[in-house]
């Protein structure tokens, strides 16, 4: 049977600029790649340690040919592990969803939207 060898999440996002800030300079993402190569992307990935994630420019249909929105509700939500949720909050300026909560499994959790309004769960260790 096939294996997968990497699952890597994609987003369309309606604004580069903001999204590569929010992931690349805020969170400290890597780029690893860049289409096209010179000049403003329509598409990129980003690295945090050993995971990447992509980001898309937003347009009326995806290569698959099916629209990319309106969506309805959200199907993925991003979970970053972070060193520490409160500090990082402090720095991202992105609009809260749910306060840094200590949770019962032992992480401190919060949830803010990118630019583009997608759900992102900041985690780390208590203590």
């Amino acid at each position: 049977m096939p294996r997968a060898s990497r699952v890597m999440p994609m987003l369309s996002v309606a604004d580069m600029p903001a999204s590569r800030r929010f992931y690349e300079t805020i969170l400290g993402g890597t780029l690893v790649y860049q289409f096209p190569p010179e000049d403003e992307p329509v598409f990129l990935t980003l690295s945090f340690g050993e995971t990447e994630i992509g980001l898309g420019i937003l347009s009326d249909k995806g290569v698959h040919g099916r629209p990319l929105r309106p969506a309805s509700g959200h199907r993925i939500e991003l979970c970053i592990n972070v060193d520490d949720v409160d500090a990082t909050l402090a720095v991202l300026g992105a609009p809260i969803v749910m306060p840094p909560i200590d949770q019962p499994w032992g992480e401190r959790a919060a949830y803010v939207e990118d630019p583009d309004g997608n759900l992102i769960m900041l985690v780390a260790p208590i203590g």
